[in-house]
């Protein structure tokens, strides 16, 4: 198994500015990469904000031309990146709370949310998820917010082979001690790894508690960010286990 330093990228969005969004993803990208990432989780919805309300009007594909910078940032860093956006279907019928995956080899797919939470449902379809990621020999589940209340989500990811579960996330600051009491559970039950990336300032009239996160196979929490700081949660893993770090991020605009 070759050695992988994972990242939960915790940053604020500009709600429903996808051009000002993805440049502040490319700069997150690139301090990821100086610090040797292969693998950068962003928060639910992270290219618009949370802004369900907007989404009808924000709606992208994967063809969408704004996409090739990340798709190019992904291929010069080698490293993989997962970024949130509403999706639609590519009969333009659906909507889904999606997760964008650019692979270092320049492959573009989606993941899309399973489980919608409260009034997500009158706007959006219920997603089929999406396949494993292999990233330096490791398996990643992904999961979206509200994914992750369904104890039957990272239990059919471990029993797919996933050794790790990345949750893009919006947990409020009143959700969070619930939520991320179930996640450092999954780690502990499923021996995997599980991270966590929150936003953390205001969006689509939340109050998210920021705290992204990470936990390795027995449960033990590797790293977490502060509430309101744009950071990175890395995680490396050598020899002698995990180790965390956090990387407060400059971010121009």
């Amino acid at each position: 198994m070759k050695d992988i330093t994972i990242a939960a990228a915790q940053i604020r969005c500009a709600a429903g500015d996808i051009e000002e969004n993805i440049q502040r993803h490319l700069q997150t990208a690139q301090q990821a990469a100086a610090h040797g990432v292969h693998f950068l989780l962003f928060p639910e919805l992270s290219l618009t904000g949370y802004e369900p309300q907007l989404a009808e009007q924000l709606a992208i594909t994967l063809q969408d031309p704004r996409l090739a910078e990340l798709r190019e940032s992904a291929i010069k860093h080698q490293m993989t990146l997962v970024c949130g956006a509403p999706l639609r279907s590519s009969d333009a019928d659906a909507l889904y709370i999606g997760a964008i995956i650019f692979a270092p080899d320049g492959t573009l797919y989606s993941y899309t949310k399973q489980h919608l939470h409260g009034p997500e449902a009158d706007i959006f379809t219920a997603g089929q998820g999406g396949p494993l990621l292999e990233v330096q020999q490791q398996q990643i589940g992904l999961a979206i917010c509200a994914d992750i209340l369904s104890e039957s989500h990272p239990q059919i990811a471990a029993e797919c082979g996933a050794t790790v579960c990345a949750a893009g996330v919006l947990i409020s600051k009143k959700s969070y001690p619930l939520e991320s009491g179930m996640l450092q559970r999954y780690a502990e039950k499923h021996h995997m790894v599980v991270m966590l990336a929150n936003h953390c300032a205001p969006t689509g009239g939340w109050e998210p508690a920021g705290q992204s996160a990470i936990w390795d196979e027995s449960g033990r929490l590797i790293v977490t960010a502060s509430e309101g700081d744009d950071a990175l949660a890395i995680a490396r893993q050598g020899e002698s286990g995990w180790l965390g770090e956090i990387q407060h991020l400059t971010l121009v605009g």
